[in-house]
């Protein structure tokens, strides 16, 4: 019986005609013998224009229910990941080919590493792509790494939440993403930082959609009222995870 890494994609009707491309990426993903991807799409709300755009094919679940945002639905979606390893993508952006077998890897060779991020290529509006002039050496990331980062340089963390590959029994330990209105990515990264050694791969893994329907372009993301609380609700869990010494592997 085949191993299984879950993708996990939260969708609105904006962003639901990105699904073909995100698919597409998905089926460009070549994987070592035993393992297979299923995806697992959840609206967050419940529409009849985001069903039309998914992919018909046995290896992908959809399912709809309340509006929450994004954390939610994907927390939402954890109910349907039946594997080991669970990854995020969503539904604008593209895995680069060799992703998944990149991230699997790193999990699979050191049972000390929790979770995985790669390079990220921003797609702008005219089709070019723009890289990210922060990235870490590649290798292991040790617990607050991220946080210290994040601190240092304006709530800004040197590896992008897009590109998050985690252990399912792990990411599940944590509660899932975070219950905010947006950052939920980010508090669950330093969540991860937190408890739990991580890894970067300098190879580029993300193609990641820049366009003025995304949640992150619109004017209530940039709010400095609700950013400074979102940012102190982040930082104040990982913080906490930290002080009470809970971390990943548990010891015997």
């Amino acid at each position: 019986m085949s191993r299984r890494i879950i993708v996990v994609t939260a969708v609105h009707p904006p962003s639901a005609k990105f699904l073909p491309e995100a698919y597409k990426s998905l089926c460009d993903q070549e994987l070592p013998d035993g393992w297979e991807w299923h995806w697992v799409i959840r609206e967050d709300g419940r529409s009849e224009d985001v069903a039309p755009h998914v992919p018909d094919d046995p290896r992908v679940t959809f399912r709809q229910g309340r509006a929450g945002g994004p954390g939610v639905a994907r927390t939402m979606a954890l109910a349907e990941a039946d594997g080991e390893y669970v990854k995020i993508l969503d539904a604008d952006d593209q895995l680069v080919p060799g992703t998944l077998a990149r991230d699997l890897a790193v999990l699979e060779a050191d049972r000390g590493i929790g979770w995985t991020t790669s390079r990220v290529l921003d797609l702008l509006p005219d089709g070019s792509t723009l890289g990210f002039d922060q990235d870490p050496e590649g290798g292991p990331i040790e617990r607050g790494e991220v946080l210290r980062h994040w601190q240092e340089h304006g709530y800004r963390a040197q590896v992008h939440p897009a590109t998050l590959f985690m252990r399912r029994d792990l990411l599940v330990a944590l509660g899932g993403w975070m219950a905010l209105p947006a950052s939920e990515d980010t508090g669950l990264l330093l969540a991860l930082d937190a408890v739990s050694r991580g890894y970067f791969t300098r190879e580029v893994g993300l193609v990641y959609r820049k366009w003025e329907g995304q949640s992150t372009s619109q004017a209530a993301h940039t709010d400095t009222t609700e950013r400074d609380a979102r940012m102190a609700v982040v930082e104040a869990r990982a913080k906490a995870l930290s002080h009470f010494q809970w971390h990943f592997p548990a010891e015997d």
